[in-house]
Parts: structure tokens; sequence; C-alpha cells
């Protein structure tokens, strides 16, 4: 019997979350914009994402990979599992998270994941970032998200809506990229919000006061030269943090 997979084998999906610099741009994007989200003190409410952003960051992947690369049963009971973890939160809180804020978060997983390859590798045809839409959007269904976008364009346009209405800079802004900061230490620090001002969209780059083209924009082209010759394992060795090295060399292959 043919096994069925969440998203198919040949989808460019599975090409974009089996890189492990093209998901490290996905979130470090996200870091931003999560930052900015209006619903972002749901995020601090058990303390875990200021303690532990990087950990929280991998967590997440975790999560995401599991979803792209797994058979349909175990994809489903995966995102089931994400249900349970906003259930218990939502219980202790005594209050519901948004439905906008779930929105949100696929919106930011569709958007960075094209604006991560396509910086990284190449341009995708409107057919791949249909594609891209369509998986993101049947997480949304399973977790029985309402008045999704029906189509790839009525995303774009709801995707635009949310980022002129979910974002401000408030005291969690601040406080998480206090966070991110003193976990990173200075020089990655520094990398993150150049990699940020490179990745976000222009409403994210607005509010967090990026005003001029990110400083990495030069360096993107010898990157790409660095992995034709394999020695971007040594640029990553340099960028992330060594307690973490392990974990990003787990993003570089197709789970089995």
């Amino acid at each position: 019997m043919t096994t069925k997979y969440f998203v198919d084998k040949d989808s460019i999906v599975r090409q974009i979350w089996g890189k492990g610099d093209t998901i490290l741009f996905i979130f470090v994007g996200a870091s931003a914009e999560f930052a900015l989200n209006k619903a972002v003190d749901w995020l601090y409410f058990t303390g875990r994402l200021p303690a532990d952003p990087l950990g929280r960051l991998f967590s997440t992947v975790s999560y995401a990979r599991e979803i792209v690369f797994s058979e349909e049963q175990s994809a489903l009971r995966a995102i089931n599992c994400i249900n349970n973890i906003h259930s218990a939160v939502e219980n202790s809180r005594g209050a519901k998270i948004p439905d906008w804020a779930y929105k949100d978060v696929l919106f930011m997983l569709i958007d960075y994941s094209i604006r991560s390859f396509e910086l990284l590798e190449r341009s995708l045809t409107l057919a791949e970032k249909q594609e891209v839409f369509h998986v993101f959007y049947r997480v949304g269904e399973y977790m029985k998200l309402k008045d999704l976008p029906s189509s790839f364009k009525n995303y774009k346009k709801m995707r635009q809506t949310h980022l002129q209405q979910d974002l401000y800079y408030g005291k969690y802004t601040e406080d998480l990229f206090i966070q991110y900061q003193q976990h990173l230490g200075f020089v990655r620090y520094c990398l993150l919000t150049e990699t940020q001002n490179l990745i976000c969209p222009y409403a994210v780059r607005q509010f967090l006061g990026f005003w001029r083209t990110s400083l990495l924009k030069p360096v993107i082209f010898f990157y790409k030269i660095s992995r034709s010759i394999k020695i971007d394992w040594l640029l990553k060795q340099l960028i992330l943090p060594p307690a973490y090295k392990k974990e990003i060399r787990s993003l570089d292959s197709f789970p089995a």
C-alpha cells in the first residue's frame, strides 16, 4: 500500500524545509515579527520564551518539520499536539488565544518560507508559492481556524491587513530583543538584526527602525558561493552559538 504523506515528496515545501539555512532565515524573520505581534503576551505567559528563545525556536522547528516530512497520520497527531499545548495554556490563563493570532503565525510561515528560499536559492513560480500556501492552509484547517483565505491571492491581501493591524512596538517587544542579545552575544545579535532587516516585510522593518539597507545584502552572494564549495558549515560555526551546533546540523538533511 502506498504511504500517504501530509506533504508530497516532490513538493517545493520539502525543499524549503529540508535545508538548515533556509529554516534559520524563516525563524530569524519570524523572531522579529513575533516580538511585534499584539498577542506576544501569550508567548510570555509561561515564561519559556524569554527564558530560552533559541530553545523555543528549535522546539517550533521540530513540530513544523514533523508536519512537513511525516506520514499524514503522524502529521495530524503533531497538529493535535500543538492544539493541546495551546489549550492547556488557555486553561491556565483563563482566556482564549485570539483566532487572528493563530492566523498571523500561519501567514508568517507562508511568507518567510517564500522569502527565505527566494533569498538563498531562486525565485519561486506562482504555482510553487500556491503550493506553500496550500500546505499551511491545510494546517490551519486541521487546527480548526475560521475564515482562512481561500486562495494565495486572498492570502496576500489578508497578510497585508494583518501586518497593518496586528503589529506594534511594546514592552514585550523591547524585552524580547534584550533576551535575544543576552542569549546571542553582541556580534551574533548584530547578525540577527541585520538578517531581520534583510528578510522582513517593510511594515516589520519600519516598526523596528530598520531604515537603511541591510549590511548583509552583498554578503549573501558570497554565502551562496561558500555553499557550492562546501564551506558554509564553517560560516555557521562562527555565526551560531556553540550550544546549538548539534541542532543546526540536524536541519541540513531531510528527516527519515
